[in-house]
């Protein structure tokens, strides 16, 4: 599962038979009851796929992409190989309404490139932020970061400059999905023979950063790059860690990324940590785990929680959940399950309350990891119980709307 880059008739009263005073009363008390019943007896709204669906412009496999909680927009990148060996490679808003391409609004020309993007979030304030991968000889030699401030502009018109060098490299998924609130949290994972992962804060609106974190520990975090969440009401960054062999305990670590100090302790669940999201107005974390099936939600303040299984999963690996979101609008954790338990077929998200009663299970959907670069991930719009995630085309050119 875990990849490297880590795929629903009243007789009406004669005019005739009462007077007019009359009538309007009889009328009035029955268009009340009719309007009650109506209200009463009305169906919940569906849930699941709407059947929106986003199509990459040029038909290249998606990078990464995000939506703005917000707004009406969203972000993505994509890329595509030519027979030449180069590659079209492109950053794209689009609609959330309609899934249409509003604009591309970088685009490496492939002529004479295998320049790439990735779509790294929309964070902050419709901050959208995205990473040009310079590519030379068959290999990144300069990786550069750009803003779309606000994203409805729909231009490029700003840069990232986060204080790392060429030993560290920021994931698809380093950076935290931080939405309403200045900062995000992000991972530099240490491309060099030390493994040793930088932490550390960052306004990307304003281009500036907090104390740089050394993960020292590399035995439970230097290896995989483990997934992060960030709690803004402690400005503390929480990462799913461990050594991920099949029976063993995850490992969570804590950075404090205002006094940059970083300390650890045992989790419940078995394997890697897969998805980890924070309710930070409750001091509450949520992750999957690897090897079991199971979906946990921790009191990070006393550090200690509780594990359930996954519907009809019977705890089997091949059922783990994946990508886990946070919507704080409802109190809801979102679960995404790659290989569904719950239906013959294709994928499941599970909706969760934060004290771990299951609300909802949405069939339909097809995100295998299989052929992600960027790992699966559910893109909320809480106000309005909508979101994407990736799919359902295979070839992972697509991203399918849902709401819940």
């Amino acid at each position: 599962m875990r990849h490297p880059w880590n795929g629903s008739t009243a007789t009406r009263p004669s005019v005739h038979s009462c007077s007019l005073s009359f009538c309007l009363t009889v009328l009035v008390i029955c268009s009340a009851a009719a309007f009650g019943q109506t209200n009463e007896f009305q169906a919940n709204p569906p849930t699941g796929p709407t059947g929106v669906v986003v199509h990459s412009q040029f038909g290249g496999q998606i990078f990464g992409f995000d939506i703005d909680q917000n707004g009406t927009e969203g972000l993505l990148a994509e890329a595509k190989t030519l027979n030449n060996g180069n590659v079209l490679a492109a950053v794209e808003t689009f609609d959330q309404a309609s899934g249409h391409i509003l604009d591309v609004v970088q685009l490496a020309q492939p002529s004479n490139t295998q320049d790439d993007f990735i779509t790294m979030g929309v964070v902050g304030n419709s901050v959208g932020l995205f990473e040009h991968e310079h590519v030379s000889h068959g290999s990144v030699s300069l990786r550069t970061f750009g803003t779309l401030n606000p994203l409805s502009l729909n231009r490029v018109n700003g840069v990232w400059t986060p204080p790392i060098g060429a030993q560290h490299i920021i994931m698809p998924d380093g950076v935290s999905h931080s939405q309403g609130v200045p900062n995000v949290a992000v991972f530099a994972y240490d491309n060099s023979d030390q493994f040793i992962p930088w932490v550390f804060s960052s306004n990307v609106a304003n281009n500036t950063f907090g104390p740089i974190v050394m993960i020292t520990d590399s035995t439970n975090f230097g290896s995989v790059p483990p997934p992060i969440a960030y709690d803004s009401a402690n400005n503390t960054a929480l990462l799913g860690g461990g050594i991920g062999c099949f029976g063993c305990l995850p490992v969570f670590g804590v950075v404090n990324l205002t006094a940059g100090t970083f300390t650890e302790f045992t989790g419940i669940g078995f394997g890697f940590v897969n998805g980890l999201a924070i309710d930070s107005g409750d001091g509450i974390a949520c992750s999957t785990t690897e090897d079991d099936a199971g979906v946990e939600f921790y009191n990070l303040s006393a550090q200690t929680g509780f594990e359930i299984t996954l519907p009809g999963s019977g705890g089997q690996q091949f059922y783990s959940g994946a990508d886990v979101e946070f919507d704080p609008i409802n109190k809801l954790f979102l679960i995404a399950q790659p290989n569904s338990s719950s239906a013959p077929s294709g994928s499941t998200i599970y909706v969760y309350d934060i004290h771990g009663n299951l609300q909802e299970t949405m069939n339909g959907f097809s995100f295998s990891n299989a052929f992600n670069v960027v790992p699966t991930y559910i893109a909320l719009h809480p106000t309005q119980r909508s979101g994407y995630v990736n799919g359902p085309d295979s070839g992972v050119t697509e991203l399918q709307a849902f709401t819940y």
